[in-house]
């Protein structure tokens, strides 16, 4: 028996020897192997692993379109970590929200350094917050910080980009480990990979990135903007290409552009060729493009860069019904915005990439997001999208340009209002609200994140009014007591029955009567001591509990009949402004400025505060929205608050029918000026030296300087002009006066 097991034992230890003398080579490698699987999970088979595998292609071949291969190690590791290192972060642990707490959502800007280069877009941007009404000059009351070092370009091969970035950052006694910071970046890593490095540790910063990875993005916290050309408006921006309705475009489907003869976003651009039908569909690229093009080139580029010359990219944008938009050496590409604006519907082909403002917009209502890899099946998607859903995309194309990418300042904008809604969430603005006309940025929700609390979405979603209105009247005289014109003037307005209160703005260095001197009205009445500023006439006062305000000036002449008129028109145009004295604007070709005049024209494009209904809103509108410079202008609280209703609705405001004794004494007090006759025709307004002789020069020479100004802050005129005037039923036609609802609009 112990013979038998000693056998069996030389046996086992003599197949063992023979198992390591012929196979140990191939024993250690499979161990070895099984170790780095361990420690780095991959697929299986690697195609570059030519012992494991025998390729039959040269591994050059193989990396062309960006295989990280072609990175070492070390250097794939620091960039994933780069990138990754912070991937938890969400606005509880990486925020530290008590800083907003205290001093409410207020943005401070690192201070520039003397010799620190800043690209042209970041100084945009910079100037962006610092027109934003978050902006503040002091770091202890800021929540959110902005680095003044230009952090838009990390490209190591770029000559934009700034080095020893983390040191400069790092020794800010501010930084605190990237807390409550906002860094914007359009481009990261470098060739040949293009990945997310940045080139420093942006800590616990929130990141405003263009070409975001979702791999790499956190939801919640960092915020994926659109890359901005360099040439971009600071504000202002063109206006959108949908000019017919419905437009009637020439091509279904189109792109012209680079083609990559390797690299990374090769693969999707090299196989756009396959598409192109020469008819409804056009799909042009070149091959001329790069240093070594000629070196790359294939047997179809001599073919591509003849096609390529046959059409204008601008008239091929603007004559095509749906726009390629593929990836290029990163996610993003300036085609997205150009497509936005010209109303060609982006077929987005850029798998992985996080859309632009995804957290707020609706991307799935303007455009088609595709995969690379069935690029083959556009072509027939979408030529099944029915006709009124392909209108319905470009509006919201114009829609959203118009609202959020046209201009730098709407950009930065819509980045801050999307990280303050995270701050409080009870307060935020829903999907909703930024997908509907206005737009997020005009929708305030410290007034209300109700829709129905909004005069611009009445008509939309079914909402209306109340049916009653505020009086407002603004007291400016000096003598302390109360006048005749503002007796008369309450006695009117507190007969209609629509009116529910009247509130007095006291604005006068003498203390008002006392509650006893007040006339007796039907109505509650409220007096509100004046903080003595010109802007408080449009001052979201508490007081004020209706959606209708009737804006009024002590000695402004209104029977109870106009009031009433005026008030049933403002319920079927809740979302404009409706009143009596008016003006209009005008280009002055001859100074290169804009005008203003009070003669009565055939246009009109202000009702003036002296008497006109609007909602409450408005006040909300303009007290946060304008910036206090604007705000205090002398004679210019009328002129800005039509430009800010026009910029919001697009539309004219509405004239009505009034007495012709009330029209003349309007203009006397109210005007431009008493800049002539009646029924003359508008010219150019007066030298500077003789305007000033007089008031009524000086208050027109202030209009036009405030309309300059404004256009100048919006970066276009947003007034409209309107050659319509209501005037009730039956308004001064030859029949019995028993017929008629309001005969004494037409006594004189």
């Amino acid at each position: 028996m112990q013979t038998r097991k000693k056998y069996i034992f030389l046996a086992f230890l003599a197949s063992w020897l023979l198992l390591f003398l012929f196979g140990g080579d191939q024993l250690r490698r499979f161990a070895l192997f099984s170790v780095r699987k361990a420690e780095s999970p991959r697929s299986w088979p690697r195609w570059t692993d030519r012992s494991l595998l025998r390729s039959f292609a040269e591994p050059e071949e193989l990396q062309r379109d960006g295989d990280p291969a072609l990175l070492s190690p070390r250097a794939r590791r620091a960039a994933w970590l780069s990138a990754h290192r912070s991937s938890r972060c969400r606005m509880e642990s990486c925020f530290d929200l008590s800083r907003c707490e205290r001093n409410g959502f207020k943005v401070f800007t690192y201070p520039q350094e003397r010799g620190q280069p800043v690209s042209e877009t970041y100084s945009k941007i910079l100037s962006s917050i610092e027109r934003s009404r978050y902006h503040t000059a002091r770091p202890e009351e800021a929540c959110l910080f902005i680095l003044s070092a230009d952090t838009l370009d990390r490209d190591r091969l770029s000559e934009h980009y700034v080095r020893d970035l983390e040191g400069k950052i790092h020794g800010s006694p501010l930084w605190n480990g990237g807390r409550n910071h906002l860094i914007f970046n359009l481009y990261s890593g470098t060739w040949p990979g293009y990945g997310g490095e940045l080139g420093f540790d942006p800590g616990h910063a929130i990141l405003a990135r263009a070409s975001s990875d979702s791999r790499t993005f956190r939801p919640g916290f960092d915020v994926s903007i659109p890359l901005i050309p360099r040439e971009h408006p600071q504000r202002g921006g063109r206006r959108g290409r949908l000019a017919e309705v419905p437009p009637k475009r020439r091509f279904l489907l189109a792109f012209k552009g680079k083609r990559y003869l390797t690299g990374i976003g090769s693969g999707t651009r090299n196989a756009l060729h396959h598409i192109h039908n020469g008819k409804d569909i056009i799909s042009l690229t070149t091959c001329k493009h790069g240093k070594d093009w000629h070196r790359h080139k294939d047997t179809r580029c001599d073919k591509d860069n003849v096609d390529y010359e046959r059409f204008d990219y601008q008239e091929l944008l603007h004559n095509s019904t749906f726009c390629i938009v593929p990836r290029g050496r990163r996610l993003g590409s300036f085609r997205f915005l150009e497509a936005l604006q010209a109303a060609c519907i982006p077929v987005l082909l850029s798998d992985g990439w996080e859309l632009p403002f995804a957290e707020a917009i609706d991307w799935g209502k303007a455009a088609v997001v595709g995969s690379e890899r069935l690029l083959l099946q556009i072509p027939s998607a979408v030529r099944c999208i029915r006709p009124e859903r392909v209108l319905a995309f470009q509006q919201q194309t114009q829609f959203l340009w118009d609202a959020y990418f046209s201009s730098v300042d709407k950009i930065v904008h819509t980045t801050l209002e999307i990280i303050r809604d995270r701050l409080d969430p009870a307060r935020s603005r829903s999907r909703r609200l930024w997908n509907a006309l206005p737009g997020g940025l005009l929708v305030l929700p410290e007034f209300s994140t109700h829709l129905g609390d909004f005069p611009f979405y009445y008509l939309h979603h079914g909402y209306s009014p109340s049916k009653k209105f505020t009086a407002f009247i603004r007291a400016v005289s000096q003598a302390g007591s109360l006048s005749q014109p503002l007796l008369r003037l309450i006695q009117a307005v507190s007969g209609s029955q629509y009116c529910a209160q009247i509130v007095v703005l006291w604005s006068c260095e003498k203390p008002p009567p006392p509650r006893g001197k007040w006339p007796q009205s039907s109505v509650p009445m409220t007096i509100i001591q004046g903080r003595r500023k010109l802007s408080d006439r449009f001052f979201p006062f508490g007081a004020i509990q209706t959606d209708a305000v009737l804006s009024l000036d002590e000695d402004t002449s209104l029977s109870t009949s106009e009031v009433d008129f005026a008030f049933s028109v403002w319920l079927s145009f809740p979302e404009r402004i409706v009143g009596f004295p008016t003006r209009s604007h005008f280009w002055d070709a001859e100074r290169g400025r804009w005008g203003c005049t009070s003669r009565w024209t055939n246009e009109v494009s202000m009702v003036l505060g002296a008497a006109a209904f609007y909602h409450r809103y408005y006040h909300s509108l303009f007290t946060e929205h304008l910036p206090a410079g604007l705000r205090e202008l002398p004679a210019c609280q009328d002129v800005l608050l039509n430009a800010l209703v026009a910029a919001v609705t697009k539309l004219p405001p509405i004239k009505v029918t009034q007495r012709k004794r009330h029209e003349e004494g309007a203009a006397r007090q109210a005007g431009c000026g008493d800049d002539g006759a009646a029924g003359t025709p508008p010219g150019p307004p007066p030298a500077p030296a003789g305007a000033r002789r007089t008031e009524g020069g000086r208050r027109l020479w202030q209009r036009q300087d405030c309309l300059n100004q404004l256009a100048n802050w919006f970066g276009y005129m947003p007034l409209v002009s309107s050659r319509l005037r209501l005037d009730p039923v039956l308004f001064k036609d030859q029949v019995s006066v028993l017929r008629k609802k309001y005969p004494s609009l037409e006594r004189p």
